[in-house]
């Protein structure tokens, strides 16, 4: 199967009006070692966005650098490892970051919005559909949402873990055309450009689990970030899945998002990864990436089933998942909560886990221990009351293969 190659791609979006989400990394936006800001990139990024606003597109921005910015404000050389002392930074930086755009922005006249997010803010479907209609009410008044996680109250239960899959949520979050991830090369390349001469470049991708598997990406990121190479195809896998097309190209150019997608000839190089044809529903894509995942379910395929028969039996495929099929239960979760499915397979004496769905569960872990084994009817002798047929409801559960 091919994976990547140079040919034009045909399947993007035509409208004459787009929604586009833009990533732009703390590199682009702060020096790594003087952590002063990069007012050029900064003013082009700002210039680029009037401009595609002045042709009727719908703009949503997702910027890093909170960091970045309070070290400058504090005169601190490095990020510090305590976790309260880099909440503390990103406070101070967060303020100035977006003081920094609204003075930008203003010499426009051009109006932005704050919006601060967590994973937990995510969590609850209300609170999800309400940031959802305040971003698009937003775009509907022809405002700038500016979007950032909250570092100043995330910790790792609730944090996206970094910008670019902040990005990609928000992508699917108000349906955009394309998810633009600004980094500091002009694409994805099959190894590391800079220590490999023979890396080649990657322009259009198709599938994203095969290309994992023919290149390198290895780099962590800068010194002020938290992403690399390896965030973004994260982000490429969740936008695509979501019906948005994935660009990669280099945040000091950011006017090159013009001529990509104008689909122009002579577009400086870049990487498009390419929207699947058939997206998740908002619902189902909420509950996979919306939502923080609070523990595990496995099913065990039986002798000489396969992981696909496994993973239609536990439900994944369409039904519910009932109590029998479940064999054991990790974490300590409650009612309405959401797990992973996993589909446990022994082949030769070979055993091997696979995640085939995310759901929202009826019961909690310990109630699910004492039923795994009962039929339906026999969930209330076993508790004592009973408050669902089955474990997940299909309706509550969102495939991941």
């Amino acid at each position: 199967m091919v994976v990547y190659r140079n040919a034009q791609n045909t399947h993007r979006p035509t409208k004459s009006s787009l929604t586009l989400v833009i990533k732009v990394g703390t590199s682009s936006i702060c020096d790594e070692k003087t952590h002063y800001p990069l007012l050029g990139n900064l003013s082009r990024i700002v210039e680029t966005i009037l401009e595609l606003k002045r042709k009727g597109h719908r703009i949503v921005l997702v910027t890093s650098a909170a960091v970045g910015t309070g070290l400058r404000r504090l005169n601190l050389n490095e990020k510090p490892g305590k976790l309260a002392a880099v909440q503390a930074i990103a406070a101070v930086g967060q303020g100035r970051l977006m003081s920094m755009y609204d003075d930008l922005f203003g010499q426009f006249n051009q109006p932005v919005a704050q919006i601060l997010l967590t994973r937990n803010d995510l969590a609850d479907r209300s609170q999800y559909l309400n940031a959802v209609n305040c971003l698009e009410q937003l775009l509907d008044m022809g405002v700038v949402p500016i979007v950032n996680e909250n570092d100043t109250i995330s910790v790792s239960e609730i944090k996206f873990g970094d910008n670019d899959t902040l990005s990609a949520i928000t992508a699917g979050m108000v349906k955009a055309d394309y998810l633009f991830l600004m980094t500091d090369v002009d694409c994805l390349y099959t190894d590391n450009p800079r220590t490999n001469p023979n890396a080649r470049p990657v322009h259009v991708c198709e599938d994203i689990d095969a290309l994992r598997e023919e290149i390198t990406v290895t780099s962590p990121g800068s010194a002020l970030g938290t992403g690399g190479m390896v965030t973004k195809l994260v982000a490429a896998d969740l936008a695509t899945a979501a019906g948005v097309t994935t660009v990669i190209t280099r945040g000091s150019r950011p006017e090159s998002i013009l001529p990509i997608i104008a689909d122009e000839k002579g577009a400086p190089a870049h990487t498009r990864f390419v929207a699947k044809p058939q997206p998740l529903i908002d619902r189902k894509w909420w509950i996979l990436h919306g939502l923080h995942t609070a523990g595990t379910i496995v099913i065990e395929t039986n002798v000489g089933e396969s992981i696909a028969d496994g993973a239609a039996r536990s439900g994944s495929s369409g039904a519910s998942l009932y109590a029998h099929s479940v064999t054991k239960v990790e974490g300590n979760f409650v009612e309405h909560q959401a797990v992973r499915l996993v589909v446990q397979h022994t082949d030769n004496g070979v055993t091997d886990f696979v995640t085939v769905a995310k759901g929202i569960v009826n019961y909690s872990a310990a109630e699910i221990v004492r039923i795994m084994h009962a039929r339906e009817s026999d969930i209330i002798d076993s508790l004592g009351y009973k408050d669902a047929d089955c474990i997940i409801h299909r309706d509550n559960m969102a495939t991941s293969l």
